[in-house]
């Protein structure tokens, strides 16, 4: 198997020794010893299914190509069903976190035919639900729409324009985007049309740019992001308080999805991991904002 070791040496320090790299190891192997070989793989996806119970074929097939296993993803998917172990899909639920019957301007959907070449020429936000054991929380997140990082979030049991303030405000100072070189796409719920949140955008001279009525695919990366969070982090977990969420979820969005999870639309990398085989670029959007309180 492919976990076995010779005198207390893996797989990959004999391979080290012997001059030879995994991938040549397990092509050698499954020629000469092919049910062997087959034993090996199993045990290998079955311990990368186990450790990420939410992943498909594909993403445990770009795992296994980690570690040095040539397999295609047909294989792996034989494989998988042979063994039970296809993740589950859920039907996602959307709750009703977008006010939009307010009194604040509504602009223009600027993202909408965009082609991104960088970072931090996009980023989209979006508000979900959180279901705690005795009350509700909301979770507001700010994502680049590049590199599919989470750059900005923040979880409250309220849903006052401080949910989403606080976001944003991380997200610009995690990220300190020059002027005049980022759009700011959401919905056209109150938190994202008010005053307050118009007038952060308008002091980092941020454009803003807001999704047409009745039309989910305008913000499809951030609702994507949301379903992701549903399906591998907040359904089945039983949450005490909103603090106990936060950490919980903050754990999930910080050292999972930023840092370990594959993506399909990335090849295969981890958002952190993209950003970093990726320089930045400029683009110049024009800012428009308007001024006033928040609720």
């Amino acid at each position: 198997m492919a976990s076995t070791s010779q005198g207390g040496l893996g797989i990959e320090a004999m391979c080290g020794l012997a001059g030879v790299s995994r991938a040549g190891y397990y092509r050698h192997w499954q020629a000469s010893a092919p049910r062997a070989e087959e034993a090996g793989l199993r045990d290998a996806i079955q311990h990368l299914a186990l450790a990420n119970r939410h992943y498909g074929y594909r993403r445990i097939g770009a795992l296994l190509g980690r570690e040095g296993w040539q397999v295609n993803h047909k294989r792996v998917l034989r494989l998988m069903r042979e063994d039970n172990l296809l993740c589950l899909r859920q039907k996602a639920f959307v709750p009703q976190t977008t006010d939009s019957s307010h009194g604040w301007r509504v602009v223009a959907n600027l993202a909408r035919g965009m082609i991104l070449t960088g970072l931090d020429q996009l980023w989209v936000a979006d508000i979900t639900y959180v279901h705690l054991a005795e009350e509700f929380a909301y979770l507001a997140i700010v994502l680049d729409a590049f590199s599919r990082r989470v750059i900005g979030w923040a979880l409250e049991t309220h849903l006052r324009a401080e949910l989403a303030i606080e976001a944003l405000q991380m997200a610009i100072s995690s990220r300190r985007p020059k002027p005049h070189s980022l759009i700011h796409h959401s919905d056209r719920g109150v938190q994202y049309a008010c005053g307050d949140y118009t007038k952060l955008l308008a002091d980092h001279d941020i454009a803003p740019s807001m999704s047409r009525v009745g039309n989910p695919y305008d913000n499809a990366k951030a609702e994507r992001f949301m379903k992701t969070l549903k399906h591998e982090e907040v359904n089945g977990s039983a949450y005490r308080d909103a603090a106990d969420a936060r950490a919980r979820i903050g754990t999930f969005i910080e050292a999972v999805y930023n840092r370990q999870r594959l993506h399909s639309a990335l090849d295969y990398l981890t958002p952190e991991e993209y950003e970093a085989a990726i320089p930045r670029s400029q683009w110049v959007p024009t800012a428009s904002a308007i001024t006033g309180a928040c609720p």
